[in-house]
């Protein structure tokens, strides 16, 4: 776990600015473990063990990158994009695509799945938000298989006219993907209103001015992405923003690249999409043929 003589000092930032008072707050927490658990479990199973797995071998960034982790998870309502505030400071370019972490070590990489159950598998860069908002212009957006709403919450807060789904809201519905944190939490369970709804056609019966967003939709033999974008051009849906890997990859059906290849055009790539260094999807704009 990190110990008092870890964090720094006040006016020293490591890339966070901590007042004495945070310093203080974060100091009480850390040193009251059944509350840490309570309240924030998943920091708490982070601390214990993260010491036990292998760093990137530089002590200073790995020390930054836990503060930050602490600090923004357990920030609550005073910081606005939590995801980004912890690893932002971890992008850099790798063959033309902004990657997170080139080879993180072991430690980097449970951060990781830490993180992805807290907020989302995909990171939402402020850039991409805004590649987003413009493609949808005036339309309305509807996220299908949305989890905790964490890119619905984002996209909302840049003025999107956001709807977001999924067929087992956390929260509300036992998710895989987004386990329960407990009774006592002070983790949301939803950052964004997600509504339950089995199918697009149950939350969404027409779509002839919505743009659709899948976000990491299951891979494999798992058909909801196929099934969601039937759906959606059944019920006259033109734009599709698809965030994910390409066709073999963790997200999206055979059938729904067979779809999107036979019906739909791709329209544009964010350039400035951020991955993390063991993925390789990308956010990409679809146009109905």
């Amino acid at each position: 776990m990190m110990r008092q003589q870890k964090l720094p000092k006040v006016g020293e930032t490591r890339g966070v600015h901590l007042t004495e008072e945070r310093r203080r707050e974060l100091l009480e927490l850390l040193d009251d473990h059944p509350r840490l658990q309570t309240e924030y479990p998943p920091v708490a199973k982070y601390l214990e063990v993260s010491p036990t797995l292998a760093g990137t071998g530089d002590n200073a960034a790995d020390a930054s990158f836990e503060l930050r982790l602490v600090h923004f998870a357990t920030a609550e309502d005073s910081v606005q994009d939590p995801y980004w505030e912890i690893v932002k400071p971890l992008v850099h370019t790798q063959n033309d695509h902004r990657v997170l972490a080139p080879a993180g070590g072991d430690r980097l990489g449970y951060a990781q799945t830490v993180l992805q159950q807290m907020y989302a598998y995909a990171v939402p860069s402020p850039e991409t938000v805004e590649w987003i908002r413009d493609v949808v212009n005036h339309s309305r957006l509807i996220e299908a298989g949305a989890g905790r709403g964490y890119w619905a919450a984002r996209l909302s807060s840049v003025g999107v006219n956001v709807a977001a789904f999924d067929s087992h809201p956390p929260g509300t519905k036992n998710n895989i993907s987004f386990p329960g944190n407990g009774t006592g939490s002070k983790i949301p369970a939803t950052w964004h209103e997600v509504n339950h709804a089995a199918t697009l056609l149950e939350a969404s019966p027409e779509n002839s001015n919505t743009v659709l967003m899948l976000c990491w939709p299951p891979g494999w033999e798992n058909t909801m992405a196929s099934d969601t974008l039937t759906q959606f051009e059944e019920s006259g849906g033109q734009q599709l923003i698809y965030i994910g890997e390409p066709l073999g990859g963790k997200t999206g059906n055979p059938a729904f690249f067979s779809a999107l290849a036979a019906r739909w055009k791709l329209e544009s790539i964010d350039s400035q999409y951020v991955r993390w260094w063991n993925f390789n999807d990308h956010a990409q704009l679809w146009v109905k043929r």
